[in-house]
């Protein structure tokens, strides 16, 4: 009983055994497992840190390879503007040749046109073998159902040889016509390049302005963001070009040195560039602006036809002193040929090259607008003779010396100086000597007085500033009836020399009160400009039926931007008068010469204008071009392409083409080319190309037009 009870109480404890086995086995089991979970979420959490930091590296690797990037940018751009000059002295030359077209039109390609049609082959059309084995009425058959295939075939293939040779011999004919069109035009074109050669080597002023202007707009060496825009006049008795270049604004030097990205923050910091590195910046690239200039008319003037350049470089910004938009002067300078060819600008410095090597003028605080006055201007060269006053006005040329002297003295005390009038022996070269009492620009002033008809020579502005040293004053002035060449307003230029030349005498005294005329007196033209603070006259009305002569420009231009085309009737740059700006609220001028046209099929907009009959005073034609803002207020000029101005007889045929510029971006209006009167009366089309961002009321401003 015992030995029984023990075997059950053995079986028991060993189930009792097996059973707590099995539960630490499961416990050992469900720890490992725990372990094992919480071992695989620390190794995807150390992972995720992991490919977060990673991330985080990553990105600020990315962020500061971008901040890398700028300041890159910035060296560089820094770099391309310290190197202005001498990159744009590795740029070849302009010449007459890259303006000619070579003598080839695309060969005639009829395509498909060339190749034959294939004739049928009469192997291929033989019976059937299988046909033999009947008899000979079937084998007849046969035969001739295969010539009749054969025949009819020939006959299709026939047809259509024919008609492909029709095709390609039509095809050939409009070919021939349209090559003779191009070929014509590109001879047409060359033949007026020859032209304009011949007029450079005879110091024609058009042809010199022409050529000289297609030189600088053809420049391969500035870089990107510089404007291009000239005005410019030839002198040929002193072969000179006197020329307005647009100079870039103070923005063109960046106004940031570097970035830097700043982690902490998560944002990029900018480094200012310092203000005065920024403004020698901007002095450098503008004494390098004017020198390239300079540098590319000489290297272009393969005729002879330039002995100096007078170029003001300009900017179009707010005056500071009156608060209106205006082209403010920063750089002039008068450049003599033989001095220029002595430098070697690759190696200068562009700010000492030009204010001492060149002794021109450049703006110490360009940044801040500073103006400086310019040589000489376009619109003093090719004006001629000048009468002014009336009949009861002195003659200036026939009036007593002493008296001339005694006028010029009574100027200065009219414009509240105090001046005397020296003896006439022992006046060492004095004339005049004047006192001006203000503080800061005041002091005594040196007047010479030459009552010429020629123009006067350098030799006495260099004896007049030789006077201002030896008596100490603060100021010369050389007055003259007459003009003054480039030569002597080289040598006054930097100097404290103010050069007075006829016109603007007779303008000072009429300003102040006075009286005196250049020349004999001349009855009024009705159509001449009336002088500053005048009234004109008003013009007769012409009928409207007496604009129905002349030439009708029809315009035309790819785009769906809508414009308004707009003429000015202008003597040099300047507009007659407001009633000669013909757009779509004043559609005619006065007398009729010019007016709008509207429904001229198939232009876009047209303009009549008769320029045998424009007033006398009149040397300049101008269309431009304005976005129209009530059409799009949004719109710009990008859209103006492929334009082109059509010259359409009275009776209506096409005398020929005339292309323009296209517009860009951001611009909202374009000056599309001018007619200019030549010597000989006939009128040349010179292309525009100048666009303003602020619209018509911008460039109309620019041709003496006020804008209320």
């Amino acid at each position: 009983m015992s030995r029984r009870s023990n075997g059950l109480v053995a079986v028991w404890a060993e189930a009792q055994r097996q059973q707590q086995r099995r539960q630490e086995a499961q416990r050992r089991a469900g720890e490992q497992a725990r372990r094992d979970q919480e071992r695989q979420q620390r190794d995807t959490e150390r992972a995720m840190a992991r490919m977060q930091r990673e991330r985080q590296a990553a990105y600020k690797q990315q962020r500061e390879a971008e901040a890398r990037r700028l300041t890159e940018e910035l060296d560089a751009r820094m770099a391309e503007l310290s190197g202005l000059l001498a990159a744009g002295c590795r740029a070849p030359a302009f010449t007459a040749a890259a303006l000619r077209r070579p003598e080839h039109v695309e060969a005639f390609a009829p395509g498909r046109l060339a190749v034959p049609v294939p004739m049928p082959d009469p192997n291929a059309y033989q019976p059937q073998a299988a046909g033999w084995h009947v008899g000979g009425a079937r084998r007849a058959q046969a035969q001739e159902e295969a010539r009749a295939r054969y025949e009819r075939d020939w006959h299709a293939a026939q047809a259509a040889e024919a008609q492909r040779l029709h095709q390609l011999g039509e095809y050939r004919r409009q070919y021939d016509q349209w090559a003779a069109g191009q070929l014509a035009e590109i001879r047409g074109h060359n033949a007026a390049i020859e032209e304009l050669v011949t007029g450079l080597r005879d110091g024609d002023p058009e042809a010199a302005v022409e050529y000289f202007s297609a030189a600088l707009y053809a420049a391969t060496g500035w870089p990107e963001g510089f404007p291009r825009s000239v005005s410019a006049a030839y002198d040929p008795a002193a072969r000179q070009l006197v020329l307005d270049w647009e100079l870039p604004g103070y923005d063109i030097v960046p106004a940031v040195k570097s970035v830097r990205y700043m982690p902490s923050a998560d944002q990029d910091k900018e480094t200012a560039r310092p203000a005065a590195q920024r403004r020698a910046a901007y002095r450098d690239v503008l004494a390098q602006s004017v020198l390239l200039v300079l540098r590319d008319l000489f290297a272009a003037d393969a005729y002879g036809t330039l002995d100096s350049v007078a170029l003001n470089g300009f900017v179009d910004d707010v005056d500071p002193v009156t608060g209106r938009p205006a082209h403010l002067c920063l750089a002039t300078v008068a450049a003599p040929r033989a001095a220029f060819e002595q430098l070697h600008l690759a190696q200068v410095s562009a700010v000492d090259c030009l204010t001492d090597g060149l002794r021109g003028q450049l703006s110490a605080r360009p940044d801040q607008r500073a103006a400086v006055r310019p040589a000489r201007q376009p619109g003093e060269v090719g004006s001629g003779v000048v009468t002014h006053g009336g009949e009861g006005d002195p003659d200036l040329f026939a009036m007593d010396p002493i008296a001339f002297e005694g006028l010029v003295a009574e100027l200065f005390r009219a414009m509240g100086m105090q001046a005397l009038t020296t003896q006439r022996s022992g006046d060492g070269g004095v004339d005049v000597d004047a006192l001006d009492p203000d503080p800061i620009r005041g002091g005594k002033i040196i007047v010479q007085v030459k009552r010429y008809r020629n123009t006067v020579p350098p030799t006495a502005v260099r004896d007049l500033f030789g006077t201002v040293q030896s008596e100490g004053a603060n100021k010369g002035v050389l007055v003259t009836t007459s003009r003054f060449g480039p030569g002597a307003h080289a040598f006054a230029n930097g100097k404290p020399l103010t050069l007075v030349s006829g016109p603007e005498l007779v303008d000072l005294l009429a300003r102040h009160g006075l009286r005196g005329r250049l020349g004999p007196a001349t009855a009024p033209d009705r159509r001449q400009v009336p002088a500053e603070g005048e009234e004109a006259a008003e013009a007769p009305q012409a009928p409207e039926e007496a604009a129905a002569t002349g030439n009708i420009l029809g315009m035309n231009w790819a785009g769906n931007v809508v414009l308004d085309v707009c003429a000015l009737v202008c003597q040099g740059n300047r507009v007659l008068s407001d009633d000669h700006f013909v757009f779509f609220n004043n559609k005619r001028t006065p007398d009729g010469t010019v007016r709008m046209l509207s429904g001229f099929a198939p232009d876009r907009a047209a303009i009549q204008v008769d320029f045998d009959a424009l007033p006398a005073a009149a040397d300049r034609f101008v269309l431009v071009a304005a976005v129209d803002p009530q059409a799009d207020p949004d719109a710009d000029l990008s859209g103006f392409t492929d334009a082109s101005i059509r010259l359409v007889d009275e009776t209506g045929a096409e005398l020929g083409r005339l292309e323009v510029s296209d517009g860009r971006s951001g611009e909202t209006a374009l000056v599309l080319g001018s007619f200019r009167r030549r010597a000989n009366g006939d009128w040349d089309f010179v292309i525009g190309g100048k666009g303003y961002v602020g619209g018509l009321e911008a460039l109309v401003q620019e041709y003496g037009i006020e804008v209320a």
